[in-house]
């Protein structure tokens, strides 16, 4: 069978209800980042109101990463049975509820269960919200749509920083605004038509039909939506076939899924182990243990923010012509030299007021790279590498899995500062971005150019290894 999507003419422009879909993923995107980097410059304000100590600020700021585990396990089980379109929707209700709860807490310790709520949304947007527009993209556009999502993220990470830096903005007015662009994107998402994917797999051949309908809604003129129809309903054939057993939750136990689990699971876990939340974080306080005033360190902070953003507007441009595999590998071993000269300035004791610059640049240069390599790959990577019959669950693991070490990584990483030092710690983090390399050179295959469908044969026909996958 000739792929679909081979035999559609080159997309100019995108088409109106796929922009939408852009604009959906991108606000998800922009609340995850700033939902979570808002409160790191509104705790100050927050402990001083609520008479808090370093234990509940702790709480407060890990709060919202407890409930994005949760909420992305949630919303898988959600998307499989009710569907993606509906799973968002109330995603956005959740959205809206938990930054208004937020504002609105009386108490400390309500302030941390309404941040475990606005997490549930956090965690089920990043779960579902890639995986949708995947399934409504062409191959064309997939990727770049998809990074729509965590381009934004380092929108909301700069916003945030910029309210941070702003005296005159009340953290409760911080974080209640994020209310704002969530009923957007919930009138947003109202506008929006299922996924034709999960149309076919929930209902067979009875919603082909709609199916169609809505393919022909997402494609420009010209475009193929019958090939494209035949190759999902001939997918969605060969799911009908197997059992149960190898579908959903279940599905994740069958020995031709687990490649596509090992590479989506280890590379969200990368993600966070190459030291982006401890620089996101924890910069301004490096700084001004080293001689920067507090305006100071958090005008870096802004400055890494805005590197942040810049190397996901270049990832967005570049990625489908470079290719997934290809791009991380160049760019992780800048992520890990950058944290080894880290080390080595404060291991010897060169951290004072003067090698501010070159600590600076370090930092930078570690942002440089890490945004503009692995941090792209961690949704993209999701939303496409897993089989229709277990997508939803897989990506739900591989949200949690990156969820649930960034949770880690939060409670733990003062504590490893204390014992073993600072220099030492980015050492550490300096080897994970080693170990991260040499998982991408043997386990992670170029997808770049292939079909979700097209994935879907390599990975039941056992060749998913880089060499099994050749450039499209």
């Amino acid at each position: 069978m000739t792929r679909a999507e081979d035999k559609a003419p080159p997309i100019g422009a995108l088409n109106g209800r796929m922009l939408m879909a852009a604009v959906v993923s991108a606000i998800s995107g922009l609340l995850y980042g700033y939902d979570t980097g808002v409160i790191s410059g509104g705790l100050l304000q927050i402990a001083k109101e609520f008479h808090i100590g370093n234990t509940m600020k702790e709480v407060i700021a890990a709060a919202i990463l407890l409930g994005a585990v949760v909420g992305s396990l949630a919303c898988s089980l959600l998307s499989e049975r009710v569907g993606r379109h509906r799973t968002i929707l109330m995603i956005c209700v959740v959205f809206v509820l938990g930054s208004l709860a937020s504002s609105l807490a009386p108490t400390a310790v309500a302030l941390a269960l309404a941040r475990v709520l606005l997490g549930f949304a956090v965690g089920g947007a990043t779960q579902t919200v890639p995986m949708y527009v995947a399934e409504l993209a062409p191959k064309s556009i997939r990727g770049r749509l998809v990074l729509c999502f965590q381009l934004a993220i380092g929108v909301g990470i700069v916003i945030a920083t910029l309210v941070g830096a702003s005296e005159a903005i009340s953290w409760r007015e911080a974080i209640g605004a994020a209310a704002a662009p969530a009923l957007v994107m919930l009138l947003l998402q109202l506008r929006l038509p299922e996924s034709p994917r999960w149309l076919v797999l929930k209902f067979g051949l009875s919603r082909a039909e709609e199916a169609q309908k809505v393919l022909y809604r997402l494609r420009p003129d010209g475009y193929d939506v019958s090939a494209e129809l035949e190759e999902i309903v001939a997918l969605e054939g060969r799911q009908q076939r197997t059992s149960r057993g190898n579908r959903g939750w279940s599905g994740l136990r069958q020995p031709w899924v687990r490649p596509a689990l090992v590479v989506g699971c280890g590379i969200a876990l990368f993600t966070q182990l190459s030291g982006i939340e401890m620089i996101i974080y924890y910069a301004p306080t490096i700084l001004t243990d080293n001689g920067f005033s507090k305006t100071t360190a958090l005008w870096v902070s802004v400055a890494l923010g805005t590197v942040y953003l810049v190397m996901m507007v270049v990832g967005l441009i570049i990625v489908d012509k470079v290719g997934r595999r290809r791009l991380t590998l160049v760019m992780v071993p800048g992520t890990a030299l950058s944290l080894f000269a880290l080390g080595a300035f404060f291991v010897t004791g060169h951290s004072g007021r003067a090698d501010v610059p070159p600590i600076v640049a370090c930092l930078l240069t570690f942002m440089f790279f890490n945004a503009g390599g692995l941090q792209l790959m961690g949704w993209l990577t999701g939303s496409e590498i897993y089989p229709l019959a277990v997508r939803a669950a897989a990506a739900s693991v591989q949200s949690a899995t990156l969820w649930g070490t960034n949770l880690l990584i939060t409670l733990t990483l003062l504590t490893m500062i204390s014992i073993f030092g600072v220099g030492q710690v980015f050492w550490i983090y300096g080897m994970f971005n080693v170990a991260a390399w040499l998982f991408v050179w043997w386990r992670m295959p170029e997808l770049t150019g292939h079909s979700l469908e097209d994935i879907e044969r390599h990975l039941k026909s056992g060749r998913f290894r880089p060499r099994d996958f050749a450039r499209v």
